[in-house]
């Protein structure tokens, strides 16, 4: 692990080659099973709130049900979590051609909304923790076998892979410094 700007950096995020692989993998990441969805932070609930009335057009009946009468996310152990569908389906997912797509993303890449996603979602296969100070670790995970094969082929680091999250999570200067260690 290296400590750079007072987070731990996982090594494996400079060595690891990934690159998500839709067409195989048929966003599983956005389905997997657990009780908990994708972790958000509390400045991202009100962002999420400004844009539900431009997203719900891309989600089931079921989707915008639990988010009425659920609401949208839960609090678990001090955290906040994306709610989910019987433990299973991002609240926010929606299926497009058999591939379960982000209802944030897809309205982000139409021009409707300026929110592309929570961050938690744009850094996976990336996770934060604050584990007694903040720390960056790749999540392996079984769901995600065919981004490494994808990422090996295209010779694309996971730090390359998230790169657009990392700045917008850091900052520009924070992804330059990673990119920096990356070459050593």
């Amino acid at each position: 692990m290296l400590d750079l700007n007072n987070l731990i950096i996982d090594d494996r995020i400079f060595e690891v080659k990934f690159s998500c692989d839709l067409s195989r993998c048929k966003g599983s990441c956005c389905t997997v099973h657990g009780t908990l969805g994708a972790p958000i932070i509390n400045a991202e609930i009100a962002e999420i709130k400004n844009v539900l009335e431009d997203i719900n057009v891309y989600l089931d009946e079921k989707n915008n049900k639990v988010i009425k009468d659920e609401g949208f996310y839960i609090e678990y152990c001090g955290r906040i979590y994306l709610n989910n569908i019987n433990d299973r389906e991002c609240v926010f997912s929606f299926y497009k051609n058999g591939i379960a797509k982000c209802s944030f993303q897809e309205a982000f890449l139409a021009g409707k909304i300026k929110f592309k996603k929570p961050l938690s979602c744009e850094l996976f296969p990336v996770r934060e923790y604050n584990n007694n100070g903040k720390e960056l670790r790749y999540e392996k995970t079984y769901i995600c076998e065919d981004a490494l094969s994808k990422g090996n082929k295209l010779n694309i680091t996971i730090l390359e892979f998230v790169k657009d999250a990392i700045i917008r999570g850091y900052g520009e200067e924070f992804y330059k410094n990673l990119e920096k260690r990356l070459k050593n």
